[in-house]
């Protein structure tokens, strides 16, 4: 289908033609009614699931446990009540204070804190708030010259609405051949602007509104970008202070949809795949606490981060050992490489200008999860200060993950397999066009999993008759989608059996051909201690196939060598983004594959706690410049992660998800296998006549019982 070009009915008012045309007519969603009442009833749900839960969340109470929405009107109404609030603040986070590791691990007693954000937008000042939730007072109120919170939901809904109600927008769009019922139908995207120092962006807070239109309400607005035409809003005043229009390109017509109602047929040869556990679940959920297959941690979840695990742990024989105090996705960066006005400022930072958990979804049984499932709610804050219900946001499951190990001997004829089954903790966030999908996978045999999923729309641009992108690929008449890349920067706070750790860096090496090794196989590994910040700036190398371990340094397995966990990397990349540029300086974090820096208090985001306008060189290029010890010290592990997207045809309307990830396995950490006492599986429940089942009906039980996947 392509988009109607018809004459408006010439027997409608210009008038009401024209409030159209602005979209204030036909209501925006966010603030609509019905979106009003959809929300109640999500605070309703939320509020049902936490008082359900009440009695049995404060019997496993704990100082990790995310702030609850009675906690969260509480911070607001503290803060309100204040005498140095004004009407016209508005909140752009309430997160938990998360306790010190050492304080935790000392038993001391933990106060229930919360930091909140705040805007000013008559003083163009941002605030921090300090609240203690236990004696309900404000402990602090702190001004942040210069500093900017992410972009809340409500600037998203005011860059849009603002944006196409200025009449040098809707000239801009007239001028590129819209017609009025056209320009009703265009959308804004808002896109944080980065710092490249212009001088009418200093000191104010700023967005950046990016123009697409429909051809219908449910149509896929990335198939028909305005291109040529970017707005600058100021989001404290609400005005329109700048409007590039470069150059008219001819906006894309043909529709290219994805959504069910849009689909002609299906395939009709899919079996239905059910997954049943008739005794239900094998982990246990304690509060926010989960227990399964002898690992437990707790669960977190906030604002900017999203989901967060605390005090990993396993259970060794009796012995509960910790392995991770923190584990979080801190920072993910999003360069562009493309020139074009509509492309070469998009370089998101999605957890510190947008917030992975204030657009965290509400995840769905049988299609973002399958099985057994346990669901988290939570909640974030609005610009108002009213809840914002994040039900079911956070999906917990197990799940068959094929042969954990395996044996035939030859000898006895006999067979040993045990089956592997995960644990899978995750949840996916919306920002914009793109899906990320976060999912820790923790295994029988010691190992943490983490993998990434991106999917969602990729991002695309308008090209005149006979054009081709250099940088970018063509999907379609007058369309294409720029060459990007995703860094995600994954901190992870350490506890392999104690506090105190260090990083040993492997590097796998070839002996020459000699008298040591006259047959020319030999190889060996060589492993360096990464005693400082500076000599812990490493990347990866294939020729080497170098990997890093975080050993204890204090304790040892029965073999005298240190118990430790090792970083075994999966895809990556580098940015090709240059250095001095403005994403350069401001991801500076996504150069390197691996920092290691020595825990501090204020030391969380790797681009710095305000990345939103930031010129950059903070964060972990700033910290690590003291070249402080990380040998047998409180350290903290920062892993890089990058995701290299060449658009493929196949990329376009939706994009199939893209994973990577690592793995974090026990290297001494065990003094043999720990799966070896994972029982056989029961007996296969095959039909008559099935294949499968012949080809199981001349082995004996054993094999049967153990090899079949079911």
């Amino acid at each position: 289908m392509t988009i109607d070009t018809t004459v408006p009915d010439e027997h409608v008012p210009d008038e009401e033609l024209e409030a159209c045309a602005t979209g204030l007519s036909i209501g925006d969603t966010r603030r609509s009614p019905e979106r009003a009442q959809t929300r109640a009833r999500k605070l309703a749900r939320m509020d049902a699931w936490y008082e359900l839960r009440a009695r049995h969340s404060a019997e496993h109470a704990s100082a990790f446990d995310p702030l609850s929405p009675n906690e969260m009107r509480r911070a607001v109404a503290l803060v309100r009540n204040h005498e140095s609030f004004a009407y016209h603040m508005r909140f752009a986070s309430v997160m938990l204070v998360e306790p010190r590791k050492r304080d935790v691990l000392a038993g001391t007693v933990i106060r229930r804190e919360a930091e909140v954000l705040l805007l000013d937008g008559v003083h163009r000042m941002t605030l921090r708030v300090g609240v203690d939730l236990d004696s309900d007072d404000v402990t602090r109120w702190e001004e942040l010259p210069g500093q900017q919170p992410a972009i809340t939901l409500d600037e998203f809904v005011d860059i849009e609405i603002e944006t196409k109600a200025h009449p040098d927008v809707q000239e801009a769009l007239r001028k590129r051949g819209l017609d009025i019922q056209q320009r009703a139908l265009v959308t804004v995207d808002p896109w944080s602007p980065g710092n490249f120092g212009y001088p009418e962006e200093e000191g104010r807070r700023v967005g950046r509104g990016i123009f697409y239109m429909r051809s219908q309400n449910d149509d896929n607005q990335y198939a028909h970008p305005i291109d040529g035409l970017v707005a600058l809003i100021d989001l404290d005043t609400l005005e329109l202070i700048g409007l590039q229009d470069e150059d008219v390109y001819p906006v894309p017509m043909q529709d290219s949809n994805y959504a069910e109602k849009f689909m002609d047929s299906f395939r009709d040869d899919l079996k239905p795949l059910e997954i049943a556990q008739p005794e239900g679940a094998s982990f246990k959920v304690d509060g926010w606490k989960v227990s399964w297959q002898k690992w437990s941690f707790h669960v977190g979840f906030n604002q900017r981060e999203g989901l967060v695990l605390h005090n990993i742990r396993y259970n060794d024989d009796g012995r509960d050992r910790p392995i991770m105090y923190r584990a979080s996705l801190a920072e993910m960066t999003v360069p562009y490489g493309d020139t074009s006005l509509m492309q070469r400022r998009k370089n998101a930072f999605d957890a510190g200008e947008y917030g992975l958990g204030a657009c965290a979804n509400t995840l769905e049984l049988g299609c973002d999860c399958l099985g057994e499932i346990y669901y988290f709610s939570s909640a974030t804050v609005n610009a108002s200060g009213e809840l914002e219900p994040r039900n079911n946001v956070i999906c917990l499951h197990e799940e068959d993950h094929g042969i954990l190990w395996k044996h035939y001997d030859q000898r006895t004829d006999k067979t040993e397999v045990r089956r592997s089954r995960r644990l899978v903790i995750s949840f996916i966030a919306t920002i914009g066009n793109y899906e990320y999908a976060l999912y820790w996978y923790f295994y029988q045999d010691g190992t943490m999993e983490l993998e990434l999923k991106a999917s969602g729309i990729v991002q695309t641009g308008a090209l005149h008759d006979g054009q081709v992108s250099q940088h970018g690929l063509t999907i379609g008449k007058n369309l294409y989608a720029p060459h990007h890349q995703h860094y995600f920067s994954v901190r992870m706070d350490p506890m392999i059996d104690g506090i105190d750790n260090r990083v040993v860096e492997l590097n796998t090496h070839a002996d020459p051909t000699g008298p040591t090794n006259p047959y020319g196989n030999a190889f060996y590994v060589v492993e360096t201690p990464l005693t400082t910040e500076q000599k812990a700036i490493r990347d990866l190398n294939l020729a080497t196939a170098r990997s890093w371990v975080i050993e204890s340094s204090t304790a040892t397995n029965a073999l005298g060598a240190p118990t430790a966990y090792q970083i075994t990397p999966g895809a990556n990349c580098v940015p090709y983004a240059q250095p001095d540029s403005s994403i350069g300086k401001r991801a500076a974090y996504m150069y390197h594959h691996l920092w290691v820096t020595p825990w501090r208090e204020d030391e969380n985001y790797p681009a710095g706690a305000y990345p939103n306008q930031n010129p950059g060189d903070d964060g972990l290029p700033k910290w690590t410049a003291a070249d402080r010890n990380v040998l047998d010290d409180d350290i903290v592990v920062w892993y890089t992660l990058g995701l290299h997207h060449v658009v493929r045809q196949e990329d376009w309307p939706v994009m199939p998800v893209d994973c990577m990830g690592f793995s974090l396995k026990a290297r001494g950490f065990f003094d043999k296998n720990p799966a070896l006492d994972v029982p056989p599986s029961a007996a296969a429940h095959c039909a008559t006549g099935h294949t499968h089942c012949d080809e199981l009906s001349d082995v004996d039980d054993h094999d049967a019982r153990c090899d079949a996947n079911h």
